[in-house]
């Protein structure tokens, strides 16, 4: 179906045209149309077979058609390409099989050569042509000549029409790039010879030399009939072909020489003229090898006029000849002139005669032509054959060895290894190129220095326009294999000392050696590269590992200078590391701001955005980068991190000077900061590798972020804590203790300060600025302070303890006189007194009051552990996420530590509050509640008469009432002092119960009685407080009783030798005597203590 679609539509295209054709050729568009031989009208003419841009280009002229010439353009265009016309040179269709012409371009099509950048004087404008020129291989790139078309290009062009498709099809694959910064560093030549000029004279030398070793022929001109030659069947040819389709040359040096034409782009007939001069100048000259001629003497002498398709090709060529020995004899010369400086001026005298000859009539110019060569040679000859480099006199021809002539001629001759088809790859023939171009060292002076040195040049120079890497490789192989100084031989060492020259720059003039001229280029790339290798090589790391050690070699040849190394190069190889480090650190981290700069910050401050786009290049930088660098610097990535982390500092300064309070700039921007510090020393840290870090450490100037924040978070803190007190302050008055429900039996204040609390811990935790123990401490204190003061404030309500209980009496001994009466008035008249004063404020302070308090109270201490514990765990999990970007310090560590005793201030105050309160409840029911039935009327008038039992009755509401409010952890506490006040109470009755309260020892029995009731009610058959502690309670109070069933002989022998072998001190037996019903015990007391009696 698809395939009859596209039929389907490329009918409908044809027909569509044959319809437009028509429409046009029978329109008035065209002045008149001249019909081929033998049609009539067009109906007899196939207009698929009429060239449409032929009939458009007929209508833009206005002129008249004539459809033959119509039909015969479009077939002789079938097999090219199809133009839109449009006029632009990047449009362009293919009409080949793509599936057989191998992988796509790697770079796009190339812009309209019109012209050549160059870094020395400017650049050259080419005029349009119908041949396109380009940058061809043979040209340097400092070149600022320009190439005119003479005639005789025009005959060369029609007798090989290879180098024509050759050109055309280098212009479509080349797109060099920017190559000013690896230009050499050479003068251009005073008589102004061009590229050109020096890629013919050397493959001239080429060719002598060959000669030389009997391998020169002429060619014959028959095989410039042969329209597909070698050459254009190696532009036909796939790239699976390459290898049989190279190889498919002529054997030997013959074949040799017709590569390297092709490859320096020499036409054929130029190549048989200079062939058939060398040749005719060696006839004659017995035992004279052709590399030891004079070439361009011998041609201008050999070479005729009548061999020149025109004279102006002849002239060029003529031009040429001499101006190579005036550069290479006079401007450029291998041994200076001493004092054959006259015979210089008389040099150039003959040159220009004979440049003027060809402006004479034919038979007078000949005339002054062939003198003045002849005068020439006697000159030129013995100022070229005149010893030099340790060789004999007449054994080498010094023409073209003087520097920088050499150099230039040889740098044409390298420049043929490049593949004609690829120039980003070495011809498959480059071994035998090499092997048979040092064949012209002895010529052109070489050395193997100078040939590493200038093939590494040529190579890098050529990855420069390709990006090749392959070429790149070959280049650093070339490097490595320049000889250091020790390894040439002096002859050599003695010869480069001698090619310098002068170079006028912008910092004024200075000598050049020659390895400063070919390799300060390189490393003036290299160095430009690397100084920003996040930009340069953020896709190929392979390839910086490669420039990188192009500049490290390059550096380490030209340190060995000795001028140099003094002058211009005293940074070691490290120093050199830490400089790109440098330079492209700045770079990026100056392409990061003005990217901040330019994006939308609503939502995010710019130092904290800088901040994550420094740590990104930063880990870029370490996981791309740092591997390459650090084989050369082992603190490459020290160098890189420690100058982020200076750069963002200085950013950073003005900011954290400047902050003062908790605000949503400080929030976004310390933690991002204090993050992107931390990941610094981590890196720093793990790059040591066994040094101290904390010599690292110290060259850098800290952020100080958590010192800062610290301060702005403890301002917080101390705001938060003072809102803290006063809500407790204002819950507390706004408290009426009351149990909030019968399950939550506390004060609602309390509920209300620790939501008030755990708010603020929640707002603390989620400050994402960093923050030190010492700010979490912080908060405890004051948490804690907080707390202190809502206990403190139940306790300062609660009335004394003495106000509680009524003042002893007067301690008095038993009388039978009447008048006790008037004394119990009187001690009840003082009580009453006692019950006005007080009674308002101990009666606002009930029992249940008293039991939400020790609720509440506990309800806090119980909390506190929980509050505790949860901000110890959420704080230890905050410590934990920023561990795993920070690795802190061992001093860091033991001061993120923090003790867990941060609340026990509340702690020991809550408690001692509850005890307190427990202790105030106990002594206020039995004192105050229980007064009258306890305190004052127990064991009234008589025990027999007013026994305990009378009192356990509102004892057990009383115990009721405050176990149905209280929590159950605290009820053995809180009946625990109500048993001691109770028991309190009753030692008060036995000891202190005043005048009225008169015992015997028959009473005892009636006292064990009612302590063993007591003791039960509280036991209460188990539901009550354990036996044990009830017995540890009663044991004192047991004791009194069993004291007053002693004899009064007993007590009184006891009390007199204060022996206590009855268990009691004698306080305790005086009070009891004093209290007994018993003359002798009253004589007793009268006469040894003076204690009065009872009176009224």
């Amino acid at each position: 179906m698809e395939e009859e679609s596209a039929v389907e539509l490329l009918q409908r295209y044809r027909r569509d045209r044959r319809i437009l054709l028509d429409f046009i050729l029978s329109g008035s568009l065209i002045k008149k149309v001249v019909m081929p031989p033998g049609a009539v009208t067009l109906d007899d003419v196939d207009l698929d077979q009429v060239s449409v841009d032929y009939v458009l280009s007929c209508i833009k002229k206005g002129g008249m058609l004539e459809l033959s010439e119509a039909i015969r353009d479009y077939h002789d265009h079938t097999g090219l390409p199809q133009m839109n016309g449009g006029g632009s040179a990047g449009d362009f269709f293919l009409v080949t099989n793509p599936e057989f012409s191998g992988s796509p371009p790697r770079r796009a099509p190339p812009p309209i050569p019109a012209s050549v950048c160059t870094p020395t004087p400017s650049a050259p404008v080419f005029a349009p042509s119908p041949v396109v020129s380009t940058v061809s291989r043979s040209e340097s790139f400092d070149s600022t000549q320009v190439q005119e078309l003479t005639v005789d290009d025009i005959e060369d062009f029609e007798d090989d029409d290879d180098l024509e498709e050759v050109s055309s099809l280098k212009i479509s694959r080349r797109n060099p790039n920017d190559v000013g910064d690896v230009v050499l560093k050479l003068p251009s030549f005073a008589t102004g010879i061009t590229d050109d000029d020096l890629r013919e004279t050397a493959y001239e030398i080429l060719l002598a030399c060959s000669g030389a070793s009997g391998g020169l022929i002429v060619p014959s001109k028959e095989k410039k009939k042969d329209k597909r030659s070698r050459l254009m069947k190696k532009l036909g040819r796939s790239r699976n072909e390459n290898i049989v389709a190279q190889s498919q040359h002529e054997p030997g040096l013959v074949g040799l020489l017709e590569t390297m034409r092709v490859q320096m782009e020499i036409s054929e007939a130029m190549d048989i003229r200079t062939r058939q001069g060398l040749l005719n100048a060696l006839s004659g000259k017995v035992g004279k090898r052709m590399d030891t001629l004079l070439i361009p003497l011998e041609l201008l002498s050999c070479i005729s006029r009548t061999e020149f398709s025109d004279k102006k090709t002849y002239i060029r060529w003529q031009k040429r000849q001499l101006n190579m020995l005036a550069e290479g004899l006079v401007n450029h010369p291998a041994i200076g002139f001493g004092e054959s400086g006259r015979k210089a001026s008389e040099f150039r005298i003959l040159l220009a005669k004979i440049e003027e000859s060809e402006a004479f009539p034919p038979s007078t110019g000949e005339v002054q032509r062939t003198e003045s060569l002849r005068s020439l040679r006697e000159i030129a000859i013995p100022l070229a054959e005149r010893p030099a480099r340790g060789d004999l006199t007449g054994e080498v021809c010094h023409w073209a060895d003087g520097y920088h002539l050499n150099v230039r001629l040889y740098e044409k001759l390298l420049l043929s290894v490049f593949d004609v088809l690829d120039d980003g790859k070495l011809t498959e023939e480059v071994e035998e190129i090499l092997e048979l171009l040092k064949s012209t060292w002895r010529v052109l002076g070489i050395t193997e220095t100078i040939h590493y040195t200038c093939y590494a040049w040529i190579l890098f120079r050529q990855y420069v326009i390709t990006s090749e890497q392959g070429i790149l490789r070959h280049a650093i192989d070339q490097l490595k294999k320049i000889p250091l100084k020790e390894q040439r031989g002096p002859q050599e060492r003695l010869h480069l000392k001698s090619l310098h020259l002068r170079i006028d720059g912008e910092d004024g003039s200075h000598d050049v050696s020659f390895l400063q001229s070919f390799l300060s280029p390189i490393q003036k790339w290299a160095d430009k590269q690397l100084g920003d290798y996040h930009l340069n090589f953020a896709e190929g790391l392979v390839l910086m590992e490669d420039i990188v050690t192009v500049a490290m070699i390059v550096r380490r040849l030209l340190l060995e200078e000795s001028d140099i190394a003094v002058q211009s190069s005293p940074v070691s190889d490290r120093d050199q590391i830490e400089l790109y480090i440098s330079s492209s650190v700045k770079n990026s981290f100056a392409r990061i701001l003005q990217a901040v700069d330019k994006s939308d910050t609503t939502g995010e401050h710019p130092l904290a955005l800088l901040a994550e786009e420094v740590k990104k290049l930063l880990n870029k930088d370490s996981t791309m980068f740092m591997p390459i660098l650090c084989r050369r610097h082992p603190h490459a990535t020290i160098v890189s991190a420690s100058l982020l982390h200076k750069l963002y500092g200085n950013k950073l300064k003005p900011f954290v000077d400047g902050a003062e309070h908790l605000t949503e700039d400080v929030v976004s921007v310390f933690p991002a900061a204090d993050n992107l510090e931390q990941y610094i020393l981590g890196l720093i840290k793990s790059a040591s590798e066994g040094d101290n870090v904390e010599i690292h450490f110290r060259k850098l100037n800290p952020y100080q972020i958590e010192s800062v924040s610290g301060t702005v978070v403890l301002r917080w803190i101390n705001s938060q804590l003072g809102r803290i007190i006063g809500w407790v302050e204002r819950s507390l008055q706004q408290e009426r203790w009351e149990p909030i429900s019968p399950q939550q039996r506390h004060g609602s204040s309390i509920v209300e300060v620790y939501r008030i609390v755990e708010e603020t811990v929640d707002q603390f935790l989620g400050i994402k600025v960093p923050m030190r123990t010492m700010e979490l401490n912080a908060l405890f204190r004051g948490i804690d302070n907080a707390f202190q003061v809502y206990a403190n404030h139940i306790v300062d309500n609660l009335a004394s303890k003495d106000d509680l209980v009524p003042p002893l009496p007067v301690l008095t001994r038993y009388s039978k006189e009447a008048g006790l009466k008037a004394f119990v008035k009187k001690e009840l008249f003082d009580s009453k007194l006692l019950v006005q004063r007080r009674s308002i404020e101990i009666n606002v302070l009930s029992t249940p009051t008293l039991c939400v308090q020790l609720n509440t109270l506990y309800y806090a201490i119980s909390q506190l552990n929980k509050l505790e514990d949860s901000i110890s765990e959420r704080w230890a999990s905050k410590k934990s996420q920023e561990k795993i970007y920070i690795g802190k310090s061992t001093d860091d560590k033991s001061k993120s530590s923090y003790r867990k005793d941060t609340f026990d201030g509340s702690r020991k105050d809550i408690n001692a509050a509850i005890d307190r309160i427990r202790e105030f409840t106990g002594t206020k029911i039995i004192f105050w509640d229980l007064r009258e039935p306890f305190i004052e009327n127990l064991y009234k008038p008589s025990v027999s008469q007013s026994r305990l039992e009378a009192v356990i009755e509102p004892l057990d509401a009383e115990l009721n009432q405050l176990c149905d409010i209280i929590v159950e952890p605290l009820r053995d506490r809180v009946v625990t002092s109500l048993l001691q006040a109770s028991l309190e109470g009753l030692l008060r009755v036995l000891l202190d119960g005043g005048p009225s309260r008169v015992f015997f020892p028959s009473d005892a029995k009636l006292l064990e009685e009612d302590l063993e009731i007591l003791k039960e009610f509280f036991i209460s058959g188990g539901d009550g407080l354990p036996r044990g502690v009830v017995e540890n309670q009663v044991a004192r109070v047991r004791l009194v009783v069993r004291l007053n069933g002693l004899e009064t002989r007993e007590l009184v022998d006891d009390l007199r030798s204060s022996s206590s072998k009855l268990g009691a001190d004698n306080q305790t037996l005086l009070r009891i005597l004093c209290h007994r019903a018993d003359s002798e015990a009253s004589q007793f007391v009268k006469k040894q203590y003076k204690i009065p009696k009872s009176s009224a």
